[in-house]
């Protein structure tokens, strides 16, 4: 029996994550060859050092009521690695000043008008209390824009103060961009079980009891994950993209940028969904016609060592409503947030949405006019003239895909004219948090494992 062979094409968190479980699946003998031209692998992933501290300045944490990273976590015996936050809260900017986040709300959607007091005004607050009692036209299994079933039934302000703020920060985008069943899948089973309201469909989707800490992240950041699964994998790195798969027999050839050729007997393809549709044109057309049509968005991260001692508010960060005068979208004060563990403050800041398009600052914005905004939006929000110890920026561009309406079903249309041997990962699938993407992965490695098995 020949040793069989397996093509990763993306080093970032879920396609270290197949090769693990291809690994783990498959035993010792396998090839498992990764591809990926970067400067390291984990993709949006990447942990920094600055002020001396360490500071994931890419996605920096994860929605820890998912089991997906405490369990493998724990799997890879790195379970005491997990931290929670301190439990200071974030906060919305909005009308030029800091408010406090509303309690009890999905996503940004609240479950009263009383949680919203004071961030939006008297008409809206009286808008929102007689919402339960208005008539409710949902269709099971619908799936709108959030921005505009909760503009309906709560009002415009609700969607600029509460519901963008949040959607900015994971997407990217906004409530306009982002379909209900990925912006609040809870309310949106609960509208299709028959909720009444809005305010009854928010209600229901509030976790019962206190179920702990909604983030969690890993001492020693993200790289420590990204070790232990590059070590575990045994994975043989190629820094190089490839720019061809073609079928070859009952297996896959691969040609990387280089013009080296490599044979598989099965491929997982874990790059960005921009550049999936020019890999997979020639073998699966109609997987690649749809993943040209998911939009997507840059961003910037601006990671900042501040003086010890500045006056930051015991706060874990700022969102940013829509419509104010600021450059940045959200403001994180990672040091408040995960406690202090050295002599300056950190913080990062995060620029740039889908709806900036070819403006976007990610793309046209200079490191050192994104560290003027940036310190100009510290001494609006805070007060504070901050003279930086230490700065870094890292342009994610194009890696933020939009969930819009119907996107479940784009998902399934990704995966269905694909051979048994070629699977799909990635964060434009089922999810764009690193829950999701351990799952996706974990999904495609069990498929190609048992398709190859098969034979």
């Amino acid at each position: 029996m020949t040793t069989p062979s397996y093509c990763i094409v993306g080093g970032g968190i879920s396609g270290l994550v197949a090769a693990y479980r291809i690994r783990a699946a498959v035993g010792p003998d396998a090839t498992i060859t990764l591809f990926d031209p970067a400067d390291r692998l984990g993709g949006i992933l990447r942990t920094e050092r600055i002020g001396g501290q360490v500071m994931d300045i890419g996605a920096e944490a994860f929605v820890a009521r998912r089991p997906e990273v405490p369990a493998l976590l724990a799997e890879l015996g790195l379970a005491a690695r997990q931290v929670s936050t301190t439990g200071v809260r974030p906060t919305i900017f909005s009308q030029g000043r800091i408010h406090p986040l509303p309690p009890d709300t999905v996503n940004g959607i609240p479950t009263s008008a009383a949680s919203v007091a004071g961030l939006v005004d008297d008409a809206t607050i009286a808008q929102m209390a007689a919402e339960p009692h208005r008539l409710l036209s949902w269709q099971a299994g619908a799936d709108p824009a959030v921005g505009a079933v909760v503009a309906d039934r709560f009002g415009e302000q609700v969607v600029a103060r509460s519901v963008d703020p949040m959607l900015s920060g994971v997407y990217a985008g906004s409530a306009a961009t982002i379909g209900i069943r990925a912006a609040a899948p809870t309310i949106a089973a609960a509208l299709d079980a028959g909720a009444t309201s809005l305010t009854e469909a928010a209600r229901r989707a509030l976790p019962a009891g206190s179920p702990g800490p909604v983030f969690g992240a890993i001492d020693g950041g993200y790289q420590v994950l990204l070790d232990a699964l590059i070590q575990r994998s045994g994975l043989q790195w190629v820094q190089a993209a490839v720019s061809r798969i073609a079928a070859d027999g009952a297996g896959w050839s691969l040609r990387d940028d280089e013009g080296t050729h490599w044979h598989a007997d099965a491929v997982v393809v874990a790059v960005p969904v921009p550049r999936l549709a020019a890999l997979i044109g020639d073998i699966a057309p109609r997987t690649a016609a749809v993943a040209a049509r998911i939009p997507v968005a840059s961003a910037a991260v601006l990671a900042m060592a501040a003086p010890g001692g500045t006056p930051f508010p015991p706060q874990s960060g700022v969102l940013v409503a829509s419509g104010e005068q600021l450059h940045t979208k959200a403001i994180t004060l990672s040091s408040r947030k995960w406690g202090a563990h050295g002599n300056c403050e950190l913080l990062r800041m995060s620029f740039g949405r889908f709806a900036d398009a070819e403006k976007n600052p990610a793309r046209v914005t200079s490191d050192a006019e994104l560290q003027a905004w940036a310190r100009a939006d510290l001494e609006t929000v805070f007060g504070i003239d901050v003279d930086p110890v230490e700065v870094l920026v890292h342009r994610w561009l194009d890696a933020m895909p939009q969930y819009g309406p119907g996107h479940a079903a784009l998902a399934a249309q990704l995966r269905a004219d694909l051979p048994p041997t070629l699977a799909l990962a990635g964060n434009y699938l089922d999810g764009i948090g690193v829950p999701a993407c351990l799952a996706v992965a974990g999904a495609a490695a069990a498929a190609v494992v048992a398709a190859t098995t098969r034979r």
